[in-house]
């Protein structure tokens, strides 16, 4: 009996390595916005997590590896945030709206400080380090790009595009633009902007201002 009950009070070790490793992400992202990239220790990374230091170590090689992985969490967390909930990329047969509807939220996460801290230090720290900028690319970026060029393959096929239309090109069209300006700061990052650049890229690819697929 009191075997069974002490059996039933042991802790899980796979739900305390799950907390921690949490704990570690979310601490990665505050200090990041905090004190900025060349400020961010595994120190102080471990410190806010309430770990050692030797714990962040057996599941990361450095500080650029923990923020990458907090920020592919953070991602996976804001699918659940984004207007409609939806999940992917919306395909409600207008082609223009789905776009903007998801520039928008772009828009809204590269103001987003939250989300604007850590991929800024992850640009920075990719541009000295090639082995991050590949997990970088292959991990978050690749993937969410793939999802642009998914919803325009099926609007060329529904006859929405022409049939000879390049959609990695246009893809990088439409989000080449914002990232420049999110990038270099030239000018307000707003919705208004987001809806002209998919009103002038699929003008520019289909013939007309905006598309409704059949």
């Amino acid at each position: 009996m009191s075997s069974r009950s002490s059996d039933a009070k042991a802790p899980d070790p796979a739900r305390r390595s799950d907390r921690s490793r949490r704990a570690i992400l979310d601490a990665a992202l505050a200090l990041v916005s905090e004190v900025g990239y060349n400020k961010l220790t595994i120190e102080a990374i471990a410190a806010r997590a309430g770990v050692g230091k030797q714990t962040i170590y057996r599941w990361w090689p450095s500080k650029a590896a923990v923020l990458l992985d907090a920020s592919l969490a953070l991602a996976d967390d804001a699918k659940a945030e984004v207007e409609g909930g939806w999940a992917g990329f919306p395909d409600t047969g207008d082609l223009a709206a789905d776009l903007k509807l998801v520039l928008r939220a772009t828009v809204d996460q590269f103001n987003d400080e939250k989300y604007e801290a850590p991929m800024r230090a992850l640009t920075a720290a990719g541009a000295t380090d090639p082995e991050l900028s590949a997990r970088f690319t292959e991990q978050l970026l690749r993937p969410q790009l793939a999802l642009y060029e998914e919803r325009l393959r099926a609007a060329r096929e529904a006859g929405g595009l022409a049939a000879d239309v390049d959609l990695g090109l246009t893809v990088e069209m439409l989000v080449g633009p914002l990232t420049y300006r999110w990038l270099m700061g030239t000018a307000p990052l707003t919705h208004a902007f987001a809806d002209e650049l998919v009103d002038r890229v699929l003008g520019g690819v289909s013939g007309v201002s905006k598309v409704t697929e059949a």
